[in-house]
């Protein structure tokens, strides 16, 4: 079969599985459902397996597949219709297979949970439109994804509802999305105001022949920058991704790791067209990113929920990816992407792993020797925290360095700014290891006593995600280690922009051995402190340094945005509640009422009965309309 006949599959399978197990989420088994939401996300899998090796073999490295006439209207002319090429492939493989993995995982985690049946329904859902986002030909049927994995996120988050907070939570990510959404929106209409188009094949070359730096393309990349901001948790819009740590775990790998926060760096790559001809926006996309990988970095090192180490760690590694973008890095950033999905993903999951272990305790300050019941998961995990801190040769120390090469011949600064966050996050994230896995535990006796080991449906995708974390950085292998960075090749035929890097080997080799060694003295400073000093974070109502303090309480940037944003319009619209509405526009509908009512009392006077009078108010009019149509003709 071509790749148009198995392309509308790919996301079909998942919405399938979100309308079977809807439907039936009463009435099917348990088992049945957990088949049913996991085998659609396998198949589709499979299918873009099929995909992918099929463009390898394929001169035509991009294939627009249309599906039919959506909206037409004018000059207005948009289709639902996919484009498959070396970009799209790669993230199809990345959310159905991570998506499969986190459908299996969560067979056996959200096994005891009532609502089941609903919870695979939504992650069927989420893939579904997240396929959609990274399939769609042109900037509308992105936004159709860009909006349903927004609800979905929604759904998800909240999935524990009843709760107050959760439900809350859920709310907060669904309003900073929004405003988001709308900047990709205005983004997208000024779009479709110059070049007559939202199709990727005609807007792309038509940008190509415009001058570097005009104005138009400098206000349309930052529009869509708003949009990626919201949806990929950049400052001042990423409050929201640590509290989505209100979903269940399974869900945090979800958004987390490879699909939803990932969206802005794909949407960015795939316009790098529009982003290469706009060095404003570049500059304000690596300032933003490096900011937001620092800002996430620090809060990180200071807190005490598992969950919430590698919330803010997924920010700070998605400002790394910005960074990429913004420095023209936009293959690093992709790459980052990648190496991203497995060991976020793995962390993710082994962390829910360790709290199923300690029936629904996130703390880390009621863990600590861990590692002797949880065999497969400290191993896994600490596969994950290797790769992420960088350290070679996990895949993570191949991507970041990337980034970091291309930002060190951007500006030094921002590179010595990286460095420090590479810093930062080998020690957060060993400290988070050391603090659940290392020393005595520091729980109850009753609940040490039932600690265990995850089954076999949880530590399978712990054990595939550790070796993709080990190995992935193979897949682009730079020259300096004798590789032919294979993904830069690839994505050339995506059409996604190139910047070789203009370094000498022996640069390169510094600038890799700088960020490691800053990895490793941070690795060994957790080591000296958590383990030796068995040093434990205090309670969260002692006494801290200024410095941990500002970590600690998230630099009290939720406050302040209460403050100056929060506040001001819940007191707004108290004053339009009470003064406009209640007053004025409730005063003007309730005046016009009260005066009908009021003078439909004076007239029904007038029907006294009295035939006499009827008579009289009778020639009265005709004498009325007499003089009326004299004075008329007069």
């Amino acid at each position: 079969m071509t790749i148009e006949q198995l392309i509308w599959l790919v996301p079909l399978l998942p919405f399938l599985g979100f309308v079977i197990n809807g439907l039936g989420r009463k009435s099917l088994s348990k088992g049945l459902v957990g088949i049913i939401g996991s085998g659609v996300i396998l198949a589709s899998f499979i299918i873009s397996i099929v995909i992918f090796f099929s463009l390898q073999g394929d001169t035509q490295k991009a294939h627009e597949v249309f599906l039919f006439d959506w909206i037409s209207a004018g000059a207005l002319h948009i289709p639902l219709s996919f484009l498959v090429d070396p970009l799209s492939s790669i993230m199809l493989l990345i959310i159905t297979g991570i998506g499969f993995l986190i459908h299996l995982y969560s067979t056996s985690y959200m096994h005891d949970d009532e609502g089941f049946g609903k919870f695979f329904s939504y992650l069927n859902l989420f893939v579904f439109f997240m396929l959609l986002l990274v399939l769609g030909s042109n900037y509308i049927v992105m936004f159709i994804g860009w909006e349903g994995v927004g609800l979905c996120s929604y759904l998800l988050i909240g999935f524990w509802y009843t709760n107050t907070a959760y439900a809350s939570a859920a709310k907060k990510a669904f309003v900073m999305n929004r405003i988001g959404d709308l900047g990709f929106l205005l983004g997208v209409f000024l779009i479709f105001n110059t070049f007559g188009s939202v199709e990727f094949a005609k807007i792309f070359p038509q940008a190509a022949n415009m001058l570097p730096g005009k104005d138009t393309l400098v206000i349309i990349t930052i529009l869509l920058f708003i949009g990626a901001c919201g949806k990929s948790a950049q400052l001042p819009l990423f409050t929201w991704l640590p509290d989505a740590m209100a979903g269940p775990t399974p869900v945090s790998a979800l958004i987390h790791a490879a699909t939803m926060v990932t969206a802005g760096i794909y949407m960015i790559a795939r316009s790098s067209v529009l982003f290469d001809l706009a060095p404003l926006t570049q500059h304000i996309i690596a300032i933003v990113g490096i900011a937001t990988a620092l800002v996430a970095a620090i809060i990180a090192l200071t807190q005490t929920d598992i969950k919430k180490v590698l919330a803010y760690s997924t920010v700070s590694q998605l400002g790394y990816m910005f960074l990429g973008l913004g420095v023209g890095a936009y293959t690093g950033s992709f790459f980052h992407v990648l190496t991203h999905a497995f060991f976020k993903a793995l962390l993710f999951l082994g962390a829910g792993s360790v709290i199923h272990a300690m029936h629904h305790e996130q703390d880390m300050r009621h863990m600590g020797g861990l590692r002797g019941k949880l065999k497969t998961t400290f191993a896994t995990m600490m596969i994950g925290t290797i790769a992420i801190a960088g350290l070679p040769p996990f895949s993570g120390f191949f991507s970041k360095d990337e980034i970091l090469a291309h930002a060190f011949q951007a500006s030094p600064i921002l590179w010595g700014i990286g460095v420090l966050t590479a810093f930062l996050t080998s020690f957060y994230m060993f400290r988070m290891m050391f603090l659940t896995f290392s020393g005595k535990y520091r729980g109850t006796h009753h609940a040490e006593s039932h600690i265990h080991e995850s089954p076999a449906a949880m530590t399978l995708p712990l054990i595939i995600l550790a070796v993709l974390a080990a190995i992935g950085g193979a897949i682009n292998l730079p020259h300096v280690f004798g590789g032919n960075e294979w993904l830069a090749h690839w994505l050339t035929g995506a059409g996604v922009a190139q910047h070789e890097l203009d370094l000498s080997h022996s640069t390169e080799w510094a600038l890799m051995g700088t960020s490691v060694v800053a990895a490793v003295i941070a690795l060994l400073y957790a080591y000296t402190k958590y383990v030796k000093g068995a040093h434990v974070p205090v309670a969260d109502e002692a006494p801290r340094s200024a410095l941990a303090k500002l970590s600690y309480n998230k630099f009290y940037l939720d406050e302040i945005y209460d403050f100056i944003i929060t506040k001001p319009l819940d007191i707004l619209s108290k004053f339009f509640y009470r003064i406009i509405d209640n007053k004025f526009i409730d005063g003007i509908v309730n005046g016009l009422g009260w005066s009908t009512n009021e003078a439909s009392k004076g007239l029904r006077l007038l029907q006294s009965g009295n035939v006499g009078f009827y008579l009289f108010m009778m020639v009265f009019g005709i004498i009325a309309l007499l003089i009326y149509t004299f004075s008329y003709i007069l």
